[in-house]
């Protein structure tokens, strides 16, 4: 199998191009290729493939071999990836993934390889039916709720961009112990599909700084979707503006929730190196 390393700010993926390659067990696959061992290494695999309805088609596997509906980092290298190999010729694209049609719009650098890309990760939902979430459907948003683990109270904000996101703020980010409750949070039963979790310092009203456990993967340097919701999150909470700057372990990303009611997110897409595995 041909594939490509790719990451967006250091949230690294394997990447096969299905207009050329079948990936007949992409979960089995995601699992061999993401061991960073005895494989390519990377958080899981994004399969690149023909659409009906869009430019390209994206589907996201995790180190585990779980499939999620979107990845925000993920999405910006195969938009990259499609411009760079020749499969779309546009600097504005439309993407089809688990969580809808997303629009992306490509900056290219001096030799017309994409460097950064915009996508329009469309309008938050935030009710509990749609993170999805337990609990009474006419209780609405969840905004600074407390939940209790392991003797200590978190106030937690969800957010859903087609995937779900628990946001938690914390006095400070880096001494935090992420991998102590990120599986905690991930699999609590409030949370039927599971969620991503994302560590959050406020750092002022349009700077942040996040550490993201993502559910399937563990703690990743970055996480695209996980950004859009702590944007989202912060202007529920009014700690934030609309729009921020979000340091990341791996890098920054831009962001915006517009007055169109959509959020819009900015970040660099990476390739890395190709080559050939042997399944």
């Amino acid at each position: 199998m041909k594939f490509t390393k790719m990451h967006g700010a250091g949230n690294d993926y394997v990447y096969v191009n299905c207009f050329a390659e079948t990936v007949a067990d992409p979960a089995a696959t995601a699992i061999k290729v993401s061991n960073r061992n005895f494989g390519i290494g990377s958080d899981g695999l994004i399969l690149i493939m023909p659409s009906d309805t869009a430019d390209v088609r994206m589907r996201m596997f995790n180190s585990d071999g779980s499939e999620s509906e979107m990845c925000g980092n993920g999405i910006r290298c195969v938009a990259k990836y499609a411009y760079d190999h020749g499969i779309v010729t546009k600097k504005e694209i439309t993407a089809e993934t688990g969580a809808g049609i997303l629009t992306l719009q490509l900056f290219t650098d001096g030799a017309n390889k994409v460097e950064r890309v915009r996508v329009n990760m469309g309008r938050p939902r935030l009710t509990k039916v749609e993170i999805p979430m337990l609990g009474d459907p006419q209780d609405g948003q969840t905004v600074n709720e407390p939940l209790n683990i392991l003797h200590t109270t978190f106030h937690i904000t969800t957010v859903s961009m087609g995937n779900p996101h628990c946001v938690i703020y914390v006095d400070d980010v880096e001494q935090f112990q992420v991998e102590k409750y990120g599986p905690l949070l991930e699999n609590h039963p409030l949370f039927p599909r599971r969620t991503n979790v994302e560590f959050v310092q406020i750092i002022s009203r349009t700077e942040v700084r996040q550490r993201t456990w993502e559910r399937g993967a563990g703690e990743t340097l970055a996480c695209g979707t996980g950004a859009s919701a702590v944007c989202v999150a912060g202007v529920l909470n009014n700690v934030t503006d609309r729009k921020i700057l979000n340091h990341l372990s791996g890098g920054d990303l831009e962001l915006e929730w517009a007055e169109d009611g959509c959020l819009y997110m900015t970040g660099p897409a990476t390739e890395v190196f190709s080559g050939e595995i042997d399944l």
